[in-house]
């Protein structure tokens, strides 16, 4: 998505050209291809633990953490692939989105107009990006642990960052925004 709002911004002429359908179905493919790889990488390291004891979990969501508490052998060494993974990959996509700085930088030779539109693009989605992977750098570039705020960053993570998502984007259409302003101006009346 950053990607694809820098070539909009910095190159908008050539935009059809650069962003054609081959290279939006590579993107897509590789954001799924890499999603499956992690996700099987866990559920392979979590398949052959034993565990034993109460087969319950102090955690909202099935996650690699709380998932390794009960195991009746040594994870340091799992966390520690946890740790490489998962944090590398919040962090990895994180920076690789920083190219935001990029099309904010570009913007110094444009116009207002020009400005405020992709100020106006871009912004929605560095709020959405801090929103979510703030907290998830949080819980995974740690030591291999639980702690009472993991439970509450998850919830975050699953439960408000995708409603805030929607919120956010959803100020920014141009319908929504008319329907405020008609609303706040039959409330003055």
């Amino acid at each position: 998505m950053a990607y694809d709002r820098c070539v909009a911004i910095c190159q908008p002429l050539g935009y059809m050209m650069i962003m054609n359908q081959r290279l939006s179905v590579l993107l897509l493919l590789v954001t799924w291809v890499g999603g499956f790889v992690h996700a099987v990488a866990h559920l392979l390291f979590v398949y052959n633990l034993p565990f034993c004891g109460p087969n319950i979990t102090d955690h909202f969501c099935c996650d690699m953490y709380p998932l390794l508490k009960p195991a009746c052998t040594e994870t340091y060494v799992i966390g520690l692939t946890v740790i490489a993974s998962d944090g590398a990959v919040c962090v990895v996509i994180f920076m690789m989105s920083l190219i935001y700085g990029v099309i904010l930088q570009s913007l110094k030779n444009l116009n207002q107009g020009w400005k405020r539109k992709a100020l106006s693009m871009c912004g929605s989605h560095i709020t959405v990006l801090v929103i979510f992977f703030v907290p998830c750098i949080f819980l995974y570039v740690k030591p291999p642990s639980t702690l009472s705020i993991d439970k509450f960053l998850a919830v975050f993570c699953i439960v408000f960052t995708p409603m805030l998502n929607l919120f956010i984007h959803t100020l920014r259409n141009v319908e929504m925004k008319n329907s405020m302003k008609k609303l706040s101006t039959r409330k003055r009346k």
